[in-house]
């Protein structure tokens, strides 16, 4: 850590001022860690989501990339931990990761000239916020790639010059999220372009694309070894005609004879990704496996939005405007969204997935319970909605401000949130879950976007003030 806060001192601030500086977010750290380590008394293990989880830890133990919805960058992170047979420790590793992901807020805030308590204020939502502390405490890859994420936009914005070790780095770590969830590989096109804006540095870009082609590249060699397939994952076409379902109309499609099998059938859900498991929907009247039709359903669902691009387009705007409510908005209805830790006793099905998991990673996964006192003492913890989801929509409005002109000091991080936020809708649906790594990088943006704001400065010429632009 002590590395990463090696600030470069903006010009004309002193050197000794410096570790004055860092007191405050090193208070509001110990703070945050107190609170994880509550989280880690408060329940008996870590959270497991069927069937997200068992397929991570599965794809561990196994080490083959899975054929469905999950590339393994995840399950990567989960195979180093695997000697120690213990999902409770991996919890416990992602709660420093969680802090480490503020750790780089901070630093990438500090060394564009924030002061400390500016840098400190944008980190708290990743701090305090129950959602992100929970994420930590659950085994699913989202903390990852928020932290990689983060990793690469320090790499990219902490000097104003971005030297070509920079770009590769920034690539490479850009391509490590996208393995570890698909929606963060057009991250890295997003860097390029980002590069080639800043006065055209052609080689950088190509070095940031090469760099994160390369992991990219070889993974899906992989993955098609195993599945016959080149690809990241088999689940891109399933989730995108899962997204049709809400607007498709055959008659304006007009698909050929082998899609129209794929056409809504009457069944209606009230979410889109709630049609991927539907037994009723029509891809999974198909014989085999959903995912075996993963061709066909992206061609038909390609053929929908260009056929009704504005119905799409409608989808996307109302379910991202989820993100920003008042107050918490269930999505799918059987969903029950909150900004507070949960109180009571969570199981596992029992199946052979769940018993292979148990013998070859974990034997004492079980679910997860509250452990009093402290359960109660967490579920007691106070944490609005709505700076969880107003707040969010402010920020971005903020960082969207700083993102134009002619210093764009927000441009990167704003386009990072705002893509983060919007892809996983346009891809799939709407999920609260998935609203989160967008925050941290809408966070950066907001605060760099403020920082950069021209302020006055006045300065005495005899019995009258000048007014210079900072």
């Amino acid at each position: 850590m002590a590395s990463v806060l090696a600030f470069r001192v903006p010009p004309g601030r002193s050197a000794v001022a410096r570790p004055a500086g860092h007191r405050l977010f090193a208070a509001v750290l110990v703070l945050a860690a107190a609170l994880r380590v509550l989280v880690m008394l408060g329940y008996d293990t870590a959270m497991v989501y069927w069937y997200d989880s068992f397929t991570y830890l599965d794809t561990a133990v196994r080490m083959r990339p899975n054929g469905a919805f999950h590339p393994a960058g995840y399950s990567a992170f989960l195979w180093l931990l695997r000697p120690f047979h213990s999902v409770e420790l991996v919890a416990g590793v992602q709660h420093a990761m969680g802090l480490g992901v503020a750790v780089l807020m901070y630093a990438l805030l500090r060394s564009r000239g924030l002061p400390g308590w500016g840098a400190t204020l944008a980190t708290l939502p990743v701090l305090f916020d129950p959602s992100f502390v929970r994420l930590e405490h659950a085994i699913l890859s989202d903390l990852q790639a928020i932290f990689l994420v983060m990793a690469a936009l320090l790499v990219l914005g902490r000097r104003e010059e971005v030297t070509a070790r920079a770009a590769a780095g920034a690539g490479l770590l850009l391509a490590l999220a996208g393995l570890t969830r698909t929606a963060a590989v057009p991250l890295i096109g997003l860097a390029a372009l980002w590069l080639l804006l800043r006065r055209g540095r052609r080689r950088r870009a190509a070095v940031l694309l090469v760099a994160g082609a390369l992991p990219l590249l070889a993974y899906a060699g992989w993955y098609e070894r195993h599945h016959d397939r080149f690809a990241l994952s088999g689940s891109d076409g399933v989730a995108l005609w899962a997204r049709t379902m809400t607007f498709a109309d055959c008659s304006v499609i007009q698909p050929p004879p082998a899609e129209a099998r794929l056409c809504p059938n009457g069944t209606v859900m009230d979410a889109a990704s709630e049609y991927v498991w539907a037994p009723g929907a029509s891809l999974n009247l198909l014989p085999g496996d959903r995912f075996a039709h993963n061709d066909l359903a992206r061609s038909f669902a390609l053929r929908a939005i260009a056929a009704q691009p504005l119905d799409y387009l409608r989808q996307i705007a109302g379910d991202t405007a989820l993100a920003f409510t008042w107050e918490p908005v269930p999505h799918p209805d059987r969903m029950t969204p909150t900004s507070t830790f949960p109180y009571g006793v969570w199981t596992v099905p029992d199946n052979e997935l769940v018993r292979a998991v148990r013998a070859d990673y974990d034997p004492d996964i079980r679910g997860m319970r509250s452990v009093e006192p402290w359960g109660s003492v967490l579920a007691a913890y106070p944490y609005p909605w709505f700076l969880h989801g107003t707040l969010f929509g402010v920020l971005l409005l903020a960082g969207a401000a700083g993102s134009v002109g002619r210093r764009r000091p927000a441009l990167l991080p704003w386009a990072f949130a705002a893509f983060l936020l919007v892809a996983p809708v346009a891809a799939l649906d709407f999920d609260h879950r998935y609203v989160l790594p967008a925050i941290p990088p809408a966070c950066v943006a907001a605060a760099l976007a403020v920082h950069g704001i021209p302020r006055p400065r006045y300065r005495a010429a005899g019995d009258e003030r000048t007014t210079v632009n900072m």
